[in-house]
């Protein structure tokens, strides 16, 4: 049998260690192609360049694979590698490891987890990977056995057309990993700031700062299961409907 076609991509950037390390994990399980900005892209959520011109350049990656780097966002990338740049569709699309938890309600504002998003709407099944460590020095060793844990049980037990996993993976020892836990997403919201600055000609300027608060960290969570030593696996839909209050809205009038 043919070995799966998988699809990398990621937000940090095409020569990130988060990449590198997914390379590695995924290596094993099956034909690899990479397609990743060609700079880092974080907090992109779902956008895509409709504007501006995209460009492909080829990059030498380890393992004597050659990488494609776009002048996009993540979105982008999928788009141009299941459209342009793949001969055949992908069979699971790989997102990560992004430098960063992407927890919570930052799974909306992920670039990481928009490349997978992109392979869901497109009937692919899709994980998207994050660590939480933001440092581009970040030791990516628990990273790349959580992720080959996940990659192996999804091509084994099977994902659906179109399924999407976001994968958190705690900053430990692999040695001190508890486990994994199939988890929802925590309410809670950032609670953001804009610093203002002024630059050397007297312009002000603001840089966005913020902190994550939620009342929801409860057991069967992403966050709860970060702070707990679980890798944290939560499946996402592409259908964004309030079925809680769906039927509320039925009696509006307009």
């Amino acid at each position: 049998m043919s070995k799966p076609q998988i699809l990398i991509s990621n937000d940090d950037g095409i020569h990130a260690p988060g990449i590198l390390a997914l390379i590695e994990a995924a290596l094993e399980f099956g034909e690899v192609t990479v397609v990743a900005p060609d700079s880092a892209q974080s907090g992109m959520g779902h956008a895509i360049s409709i504007a501006k011109p995209l460009r492909i350049y080829k990059e030498a990656l380890p393992h004597a694979l050659t990488g494609y780097a776009i002048n996009g966002t993540p979105a982008d990338c999928v788009k141009l590698a299941t459209g342009v740049i793949m001969e055949q569709t992908p069979d699971l699309i790989l997102s990560g490891v992004n430098h960063g938890a992407n927890s919570s309600v930052s799974a909306i504002y992920s670039g990481t987890m928009s490349a997978a998003r992109e392979g869901s709407l497109q009937g692919i099944p899709s994980v998207g990977f994050s660590l939480l460590n933001y440092s581009h020095e970040a030791d990516m060793s628990t990273a790349i056995a959580a992720a080959r844990a996940v990659i192996g049980t999804c091509l084994e037990q099977g994902l659906a057309p179109g399924a999407c996993l976001n994968v958190n993976i705690p900053d430990l020892p692999l040695a001190e990993l508890k486990g994994y836990h199939i988890t929802r997403h925590a309410m809670g919201r950032w609670i953001e700031e804009f610093a203002e600055r002024e630059d050397p000609y007297g312009r002000k300027y603001y840089w966005l700062t913020g902190s994550f608060s939620s009342d929801d960290i409860v057991k069967g969570t992403d966050v709860w299961a970060l702070e707990n030593g679980y890798v944290s696996v939560a499946p996402m839909t592409r259908d964004m409907t309030d079925y809680p209050n769906l039927e509320a809205f039925q009696d509006w009038k307009f």
